[in-house]
């Protein structure tokens, strides 16, 4: 069919549009791509959130909203907070993990949004997002130990020499890697999941634009694939918005277990 013959090409046109283009400037100077602009659309989101919330608080919570950002606090307090770091140490690194969650969350929540980007849609700010978390925990370890002394932390105890050395090589490799983890991880997510969002969507309008030319039987039947595929675009927006909160909740379980083995006094 006619829509299929036209699907590839559309398709690098949307992958192409995921590339970083500038909205105001250029990318040689002092410009703001399109990543850029959700990016900060989305931190002031979340500010508004955020201060919404503390506004409305109070000791017994009322409406939607509050009971709903309540429930989230919550939930992060005792599944990652309490559940992983533990109750002594927990309330100091709580606001930063909360910090990374509600970012996270809701820069991937905008970015699903038709004609929207996330800024977690590509991979220099999910880089930046990694490297805050890796140098926090390993700012948390050299804090509690000293430097010499989270160094040498990374060393298993117990193990004789010279095993310990390559275990501990490993362990120093194993820490590096993991800001690259994270970052990867997240990236590929949001970008997958957009590109198979996109894939859909231009399914749905390649099938309806001769009905949308010319209103007639036969365009109107051949347009009745589009309806199985636009049904099947909302349950991946469904799913989109669940993984997209799946994959903060992640980076933020995964950051606060770095951040309690560096608090650790060695493995």
């Amino acid at each position: 069919m006619e829509a299929f013959e036209k699907l590839p090409g559309e398709i690098n046109h949307l992958v192409s549009s995921f590339s970083s283009i500038p909205v105001v400037g250029d990318l040689m100077t002092t410009g703001i791509t399109q990543y850029t602009f959700w990016l900060i659309i989305s931190s002031l989101l979340v500010l508004i959130i955020l201060f919404a919330f503390a506004k409305r608080c109070a000791v017994v919570p009322q409406g939607r909203f509050v009971n709903g950002v309540e429930f989230v606090v919550e939930y992060l307090e005792n599944d990652v907070g309490i559940g992983i770091l533990g109750k002594e140490s927990w309330r100091r690194h709580f606001p930063f993990l909360m910090t990374l969650f509600f970012f996270i969350a809701i820069n991937n929540i905008v970015g699903i949004i038709p004609g929207m980007k996330p800024g977690t849609g590509t991979i220099s700010v999910t880089a930046a997002l990694a490297l805050v978390a890796f140098v926090y925990f390993v700012g948390v370890g050299v804090k509690n130990k000293g430097a010499w002394g989270y160094i040498k932390s990374l060393a298993p105890k117990g193990v004789m020499f010279p095993l310990n050395i390559l275990v501990w090589v490993i362990e120093v490799i194993s820490t590096l890697l993991r800001p690259i983890t994270l970052a990867v991880r997240l990236f590929c997510n949001m970008f997958a999941g957009h590109i198979v969002m996109g894939s859909f969507a231009l399914m749905v309008s390649l099938f309806a634009e001769p009905l949308i030319q010319q209103l007639s039987l036969s365009n109107a039947a051949g347009a009745l694939p589009g309806l199985v595929f636009a049904a099947i675009l909302f349950v991946i927006y469904a799913i989109e918005i669940f993984v997209g909160v799946i994959q903060a909740y992640v980076f933020t379980v995964l950051t606060a277990v770095y951040i309690q083995g560096a608090e650790a006094a060695g493995h």
